[in-house]
């Protein structure tokens, strides 16, 4: 005879079992969907559905450092040999934008390459991601947006471990690339502070510029004069068929602080939104 106990553990364990069957089956540890990007969210790889980029040919004024993302990114889709890449320098100079770009204008041209962000805080699990990765048959730029350190070693630390090799051989198929306004990621007051209160100030300054020194590639990004300015905004003109007014978008900066390729944007879309344009 059934206890009202025993009853009670088998409509539970039935209650189960047919949990069990209507569940989707668990995702491999080794595949993902297929999209453009992803995000690398406390150890879950999150599908991105599109990737919003301007094309190349868009870019003012950072030539030499488009071209040379673009060859090493090329090379990376392909299997070949390619660089971990550091961009630096001012604010709103397209180093973000241009790591979208080149992936997007890659994928466009049929490589199979997607884009993985990676936020500060989920870098301490980048190594099991790095073994996802490499289990898929795609190239990936692992991209971490703004990057700095303060006081935070293990993140430093563990980024670190991952460029220069570490016990785990990184994946072929995936390479970091970094944006921070730091030539050298950690604040140059933080440097400092260390070096005066250190016995050895050599070993201090050789420790915290080793994380830029791992990058095969670190490409300047500096801030622009008023005639590589107005050529932003005019090149951003001509592709949406806007007119433009020079001395209107000097103003603008003005009132901004500052001349970028981000501000020229943003007058731009100012002036859309005035002309009732939409920029797709």
């Amino acid at each position: 005879m059934k206890t009202p106990e025993s009853s009670e553990i088998s409509l539970l364990s039935r209650i189960a079992d047919a949990l069990d069957r209507i569940a989707p089956a668990p995702t491999a540890v080794g595949e993902a969907p297929d999209a453009p990007a992803y995000a690398w969210d406390h150890g879950a790889l999150r599908p991105v559905a599109a990737l919003r980029a301007q094309p190349l040919d868009r870019y003012v004024g950072i030539d030499a450092q488009r071209e040379a993302l673009l060859r090493n990114t090329e090379r990376l889709a392909k299997r070949l040999p390619a660089h971990d890449i550091l961009l630096w320098g001012s604010r709103g100079m397209g180093k973000s934008s241009l790591v979208k770009s080149a992936v997007a204008h890659l994928q466009a041209a049929g490589e199979a390459i997607a884009l993985v962000e990676i936020e500060r805080d989920d870098i301490a699990d980048v190594s099991l991601l790095l073994r996802r990765l490499a289990k898929l048959d795609r190239a990936f730029v692992l991209f971490c947006d703004d990057l700095s350190f303060d006081t935070d070693e293990r993140q430093y630390r563990r980024l670190r471990s991952v460029l220069e090799g570490g016990i785990e051989a990184r994946p072929d198929n995936c390479r970091f690339y970094v944006t921070s306004n730091r030539r050298h990621i950690v604040p140059r007051e933080m440097r400092e502070n260390e070096l005066a209160n250190s016995i050895n100030a050599r070993d201090v300054l050789d420790d915290r510029l080793a994380l830029a020194d791992r990058f095969g590639l670190s490409l300047g990004f500096h801030a622009c004069d008023q005639t590589t300015y107005l050529a932003m905004v005019e090149a951003y003109g001509r592709a949406y068929g806007l007119d433009i007014d020079p001395q209107a978008a000097v103003t603008w900066a003005t009132g901004r602080g500052g001349r970028s390729g981000r501000v020229a944007w943003q007058y731009v879309q100012e002036v859309a939104g005035e002309a009732g344009v939409r920029l797709g």
